[in-house]
């Protein structure tokens, strides 16, 4: 798992996340997140790295 800065623009990724949230509900915003790891988390399909970042996740 790559844990070193790697995001090609993180202000910009940032700001669309938070765009993305515009106008939803505290609900809406926590099933939006829910969907966007799913997605991410099959866009990376290995279960051990999943793994790896969720415990990763968990101890921040």
């Amino acid at each position: 798992m790559i844990t070193d800065a790697h995001l090609e623009s993180p202000d910009d990724f940032y700001e669309a996340l938070i765009e993305t949230h515009q106008g939803l509900s505290t609900e809406e915003s926590h099933a939006l997140n829910a969907r966007l790891v799913l997605l991410l988390a099959n866009h990376i399909g290995s279960l051990p790295v999943l793994r790896e970042a969720l415990a990763a996740a968990r101890d921040a």
